[in-house]
């Protein structure tokens, strides 16, 4: 059975992704060209250009579709009461959302000042403070805000440096940092 022209568009789409994004992680955004990604994808720059006009909008869709998860927990944990559990649940689903985007993520840590001047750094703050303020609890005393805060960016600290600590698979620093972070919440908890 053969796949629909949808499909195939689709599969060149996510291939031209893959590869820019793999060239951007070697070579870093701005010293990659479209010429170079058409060339390391085995298709002429007219190709390309059906599918993307710029790198930045090969960027951002590779943003889009690799980040809708974490807008999906954003909606979800708006809908869900606050507390200990959802907060739990949370961390628990950005984690695989971090580990899902794994290679995105480590392009944005290497390439930070890139990243600032696209517009997919906005959407990141964005988002970041709408993940804190649904974990932590306005009334709270100031010291457990910060530990609500802190689970969050447990989970950071983990995706972005654990692994490049030898050892280890990087499955099992995930779940390392995850159990931290819970820990954090859960004491940020403590006086409920």
């Amino acid at each position: 059975m053969s796949s629909s022209p949808q499909q195939r568009r689709g599969n060149t789409r996510q291939r031209i992704q893959d590869v820019a994004l793999e060239l951007f992680a070697e070579q870093g955004y701005e010293k990659t060209s479209l010429r170079e990604i058409a060339e390391r994808l085995g298709v002429t720059k007219a190709a390309l250009y059906y599918h993307f006009k710029t790198k930045e909008e090969i960027l951002i869709s590779v943003f889009d579709d690799q980040t809708r998860p974490i807008d999906e927990l954003i909606a979800w944990a708006a809908e869900q009461p606050r507390t200990l559990e959802t907060k739990q649940e949370m961390l628990r689903r950005y984690s695989e959302a971090l580990a899902a985007g794994a290679s995105l993520y480590r392009f944005m840590q290497e390439n930070q000042a890139a990243v600032r001047e696209l517009s997919i750094g906005e959407t990141v703050k964005r988002r970041l403070f709408a993940m804190v303020e649904l974990l932590r609890t306005a009334d709270s005393p100031l010291v457990d805000q910060v530990r609500c805060v802190s689970a969050l960016f447990t989970l950071h600290a983990g995706m972005m440096f654990l692994q490049q600590i030898e050892g280890d698979d990087p499955e099992e620093k995930r779940k390392a940092a995850l159990e931290v972070a819970i820990e954090i919440i859960t004491q940020a908890h403590a006086r409920d």
